[in-house]
């Protein structure tokens, strides 16, 4: 089985497009956001890569969960058990993000919590570079990995930005609740600090309740 991916060439990723190299693109901005966010007094400046560690962590996840890890389960020895392992960090990091977005800056709490998550990315980024993607690489050729790492950036550029307890962590529920959740959390990242929170929140809400009905009637609909 190939080393971890974090010592290999882009080349031998298999190229800038494929996925191990876009993961591991975004695993270094992941760290260099979080110390950013540690080297920085408490202010506006902090609460914003604060929120830019959270868009990009969460629309990582969810691309992996949409479009990796099913690669992973297919083509992998242990994929299911090697997958499983990573989708228990997400809805851990999922369930402390959603608890620091509920606490106001500066509160004890919610910096014990920041560092918890920190330290969960951190973990996950190195279960995924040291033990599951090695192994899809030493399954798949390079140009199966390029194919893989397209469809993976265009989730990744739709996803949801925040944290959201009602998504599953696979497909098809992942998928079809992804698109009204992406849209609340997009309009909510472009105007939160434009609209009254009060109006925002009953727009969105309204909004988000009525295309998460349409997803889960969809998904039933698949079901049968």
């Amino acid at each position: 089985m190939p080393g971890t991916i974090e010592e290999q060439t882009v080349e031998q990723l298999g190229g800038p497009s494929s996925v191990l190299a876009r993961q591991r693109r975004d695993h270094a901005e992941m760290d260099r956001l979080m110390e950013r966010y540690r080297a920085l007094a408490e202010g506006e400046e902090r609460e914003r890569v604060l929120k830019e560690v959270v868009q990009l962590v969460f629309s990582h996840a969810f691309a992996e969960e949409t479009v990796l890890w099913p690669a992973v389960r297919r083509s992998v020895t242990h994929g299911e058990e090697l997958t499983s392992r990573v989708e228990e960090e997400h809805q851990q990091i999922n369930d402390l993000v959603a608890g620091i977005e509920r606490l106001s800056p500066g509160a004890p709490e919610r910096e014990e919590t920041v560092e918890r998550v920190f330290a969960l990315i951190r973990q996950d980024i190195r279960d995924e570079e040291d033990l599951v993607l090695p192994r899809l690489q030493e399954a798949l050729d390079a140009a199966q990995l390029r194919r893989i790492g397209t469809a993976w950036e265009s989730v990744r550029r739709t996803a949801p930005t925040h944290p959201h307890p009602i998504v599953p962590r696979r497909p098809p529920g992942n998928a079809l609740l992804g698109v009204p959740l992406s849209l609340y959390d997009r309009i909510r990242d472009g105007l939160g600090p434009v609209l009254p929170s009060a109006v925002m929140k009953r727009l969105l809400t309204g909004l988000t309740g009525l295309l998460v009905s349409a997803a889960v009637a969809a998904i039933v609909r698949k079901r049968r």
